[in-house]
């Protein structure tokens, strides 16, 4: 039973494969067909009219040669018989007729003395007899014609073809001038039918010959113009792929060869277009990189101030003037916004130059989510259901990262309580948080997860950077998982963040591709991009 299912499934494979050829060389097979349609017509038309004017050539030589001898034999023999001959005259002339060239059959009728009609035939009483002669045949040979200055003769030769038992016959009939015997003459036209039905053959397998011709041309021209459509095909994936690089080499002056030519000067177009956005790129993410940097060290020193502020706000002596007092708190908050918001630029510009790095360690995923929740004192407004014992080898950093955005996002846009759930899938970790607030709006939806994006029609302004949900979709990817959003049914919204138990294979790729990078940064003289940030 296995054999017979792997038989059927190597049939079924074999089968995909063919019908698969055949539709990728759908236009050849067009190319073919045509071909061999044209050459099927102009070969069979051809050698129908070959066959026609050969046909009526072959017979009407045959016939004239048949008619000519007959009609002599008519004259000089059964013309000499006498006005009442015997029935033993008749059989002797008609045996004499019959010993011409051409070796017809004869059969003479003629009336005795007595005015009996008495017969002779060159067979024998087997032979030729009058019942072979079509009637429409008898009733013009014995019809007396008037004579005029145009027709000398009261009785004419005429002749039929007729088919006996699958065999062509000649049949013709006069009758002698002066009420003499009427004569009938049968010939067998069965060699010129053998001759004829070799030339049909002939014909036919000259028209095969012609046919199977047309299709060796027909594949010889669809491979030369099929060809270089083929290789215009592969380039065109390999430059969908991203290898801008891809050229087609031109030869000749044809259409296709012109086609060749506008697809290599659409791919160098399209290769230097993608260059200048590619530099003008990279120049943003370095101003953004450079910009993040150098906003740092001003930034230190404004948070040292700040914190001396506010440490004096905190304070029972009152050395700030309560009239400054709402400016000096404001400061103080809106420092620590430009504070986050430059730490997420720098993650962004990490993101983007490919230098986020994976620091893995075993997690109880639990514990991880619990912590997250104490050290932002969400305690009250969060509910938590994970079983402890669910561990993932992540990088705990970059998990907190998600759990504090998504948390975070949920409290502030959403209504409380907030709920965390953990459930195991085959290979992966599955966290969802759902708030119960109003929800997202549909047309908000797709762009939840984009930088700086911020809905007003739902959801309040938000005092974060707008970069918050889009970092952590990207620490969900460098981890190999993913961050959805939805509308529950019951309501709010629900986000599901999907990692995978063991990110040690990602990670290990990332680092590989971050060492090969920065390698070939030093080699060409540019810079390796911004730096991660110790920890």
């Amino acid at each position: 039973m296995t054999e017979q299912r792997e038989g059927f499934r190597g049939w079924a494979a074999r089968r995909g494969r063919a019908l698969s050829l055949l539709r990728f060389t759908s236009l050849r097979l067009r190319l073919v067909v045509v071909f061999a349609l044209v050459a099927l017509t102009a070969a069979v038309s051809a050698s129908g009219i070959a066959y026609w004017l050969n046909r009526e050539a072959v017979l009407t030589r045959a016939q004239d040669a048949v008619l000519r001898d007959f009609q002599q034999e008519m004259q000089y023999r059964a013309g000499a018989l006498p006005a009442r001959p015997s029935q033993d005259q008749l059989q002797h002339t008609a045996g004499q007729m019959a010993g011409s060239s051409q070796r017809f059959s004869v059969l003479l009728v003629g009336q005795d003395t007595n005015g009996r009609t008495v017969y002779g035939n060159s067979g024998g009483l087997s032979g030729f007899s009058l019942q072979d002669v079509p009637q429409s045949l008898r009733t013009a040979v014995n019809k007396r014609q008037p004579l005029s200055s145009a027709n000398k003769s009261p009785y004419h030769l005429y002749w039929q073809r007729v088919v006996r038992h699958g065999t062509p016959y000649l049949v013709a009939g006069t009758k002698v001038v002066g009420d003499g015997p009427t004569g009938y003459m049968l010939k067998s036209l069965e060699p010129e039918a053998k001759d004829l039905n070799s030339l049909a053959w002939s014909l036919g397998v000259a028209t095969g010959l012609a046919l199977i011709g047309a299709a060796l041309l027909a594949q010889a021209a669809a491979t030369t113009v099929l060809k270089p459509v083929h290789r215009l095909g592969i380039a065109a994936r390999r430059l969908g792929e991203g290898k801008l690089d891809t050229r087609l080499r031109v030869s000749g002056t044809d259409e296709l060869a012109d086609l060749s030519r506008t697809f290599n000067n659409a791919a160098e177009a399209l290769e230097k277009r993608v260059a200048d956005m590619a530099a003008r790129d990279e120049a943003s993410r370095r101003f953004v990189a450079d910009m993040s940097h150098e906003l740092r060290t001003p930034l230190t020193a404004i948070t040292a101030v700040t914190e001396v502020l506010e440490e004096e706000l905190d304070s029972e002596s009152g050395g700030i003037d309560p009239m400054v007092e709402p400016a000096v708190r404001l400061v103080v908050s809106e420092t620590r916004r430009l504070n986050d918001l430059v730490e997420n630029l720098m993650e962004v510009t990490r993101f983007d130059a490919g230098t986020a790095r994976l620091v893995l360690d075993d997690v109880d995923i639990a514990d991880q989510i619990t912590a997250c929740i104490d050290t932002r004192a969400w305690l009250d407004a969060v509910e938590l259901d994970a079983e402890r014992g669910i561990h993932a080898r992540l990088d705990p950093r970059r998990l907190d990262v998600i759990l504090a955005n998504l948390v975070g996002n949920a409290l502030k846009h959403g209504g409380s309580p907030v709920r965390v759930s953990v459930r195991e899938a085959a290979e992966e970790i599955v966290i969802q948080v759902r708030d119960h607030g109003p929800g997202i709006p549909e047309e908000v939806l797709p762009h939840v997860f984009d930088r700086f994006y911020k809905a007003s029609a739902s959801r309040p302004r938000s005092e974060g950077s707008g970069l918050g949900l889009s970092i952590a979709l990207n620490n969900a990817h460098i981890h190999g998982g993913g961050i959805t959003a939805a509308n529950s049914p019951e309501g709010g919204a629900v986000f599901t963040l999907r990692l995978p138990r063991d990110a040690s294979a990602l990670a290990a790729e990332r680092a590989e591709k971050a060492e090969s990078g920065k390698d070939s940064g030093k080699s060409d003289g540019k810079g390796a991009g911004p730096k991660e940030a110790a920890r």
